[in-house]
């Protein structure tokens, strides 16, 4: 495939418009163009032993889920380890693309896999995203009605604002006269003018009505997540389901206050990677995650709330190979895919 096709697909299957703010999603290395993928290549972390695998296996892009461009390069040199992956990338005409937060939040990402090890349960979205285009414009809509003796002064007037869009009129009777209902979308900075301009006419100001326009929730899409199992499990066999479905031989484990290994597990709100931010505030029987500060434990703890501490990147990773298989069927085998065998997490237990 071309790779800006490519790229077009990656993301139409995840957009990055559903990532968080502060990430730095999409292609990030580009080769000068037209540049074709035979070999789309996954992993967890671009270390540059990877890298050295994806030359080696002849990677035309690699999908790296963690940025490995994420604070701005002032220079790329061979001095630093992610300027020589850059380097490399162009050298050996390598694209890389980061999803990132994307396929945390997406129904069929990073979040809903790690659900798996939990057993039968329901889940949910813990902070559930807004659609990205809707509505296309403004923040507000502003209505009302005017009679024929006020409405082309008005709506002169309101022509001369910026940030104003949809502007529509409609034929309406009020209180038994005939009226113009107005509406219109603006910004947050427009509206403020558009009140400004409606209350110097107590009659048009008092017929007015603001209305905020909020984007709809998608559904089951969103960072982390609270899952209800079908049934409640004692702390140490989720620990040891955990356990066999990240394929680890050891965990951290904190448990609650007032809580034992017996207690039973009812509600687990998870979230992949580093998991503090995400996860506080919910009121749940376990957190799961890679990584907590040691205070945001101590006060999960104190909530009576246990906790299971996987290390970062050991939440992410096993989701590469379904990820294999769905972008398979996604770019309809169009293109090989293979998953790193050298991607790793750094961490381990001496």
């Amino acid at each position: 495939m071309n790779l800006r096709e490519l790229v077009s697909a990656l993301n139409d299957f995840a957009s990055p418009a559903l990532a968080e703010s502060w990430d730095n999603v999409g292609l990030l290395v580009e080769p000068s163009p037209p540049h074709t993928v035979n070999t789309l290549f996954l992993t967890n972390d671009l270390t540059e032993e990877v890298m050295e695998e994806a030359v080696q296996k002849k990677a035309d892009l690699i999908l790296s889920y963690h940025p490995p461009i994420f604070a701005p390069l002032k220079r790329v040199t061979w001095k630093t380890w992610k300027e020589r992956l850059v380097v490399r990338a162009l050298e050996n005409r390598i694209g890389i693309y980061s999803p990132h937060t994307a396929y945390d939040a997406i129904p069929h990402g990073v979040n809903n896999w790690l659900t798996k090890g939990l057993g039968t349960c329901t889940s949910v979205p813990l902070h559930p995203s807004t659609a990205p285009s809707s509505p296309a414009e403004g923040t507000h809509r502003v209505e009302f009605c005017a009679g024929a003796e006020h409405l082309d002064a008005v709506l002169s007037k309101i022509k001369d604002i910026p940030e104003i869009s949809c502007l529509t009129t409609l034929p309406a009777r009020v209180e038994g006269e005939e009226q113009t209902r107005v509406s219109l979308n603006c910004s947050q900075k427009a509206l403020l003018e558009v009140v400004a301009l409606l209350s110097q006419n107590s009659l048009l100001y008092h017929k007015t009505e603001i209305l905020l326009l909020q984007k709809p929730l998608l559904p089951h899409t969103g960072m982390g997540r609270l899952c209800t199992l079908s049934e409640p499990v004692s702390l140490s066999d989720t620990i040891e389901r955990v356990k066999g479905h990240l394929q680890l031989p050891h965990v951290r484990v904190a448990v609650g206050a007032g809580r034992t290994l017996e207690s039973p597990v009812k509600k687990v709100a998870l979230c992949a990677g580093s998991g503090s931010s995400v996860l506080k505030g919910t009121e749940a029987d376990l957190y799961l995650t890679g990584e907590m500060s040691h205070h945001d434990v101590l006060d999960a703890v104190a909530n009576g709330i246990s906790v299971i501490l996987c290390e970062h990147s050991n939440t992410e990773r096993g989701f590469l190979s379904e990820l294999r298989d769905a972008l398979t069927i996604h770019l309809q085998n169009k293109i090989n895919i293979i998953v790193s065998e050298k991607d790793r997490d750094p961490l381990q237990v001496a």
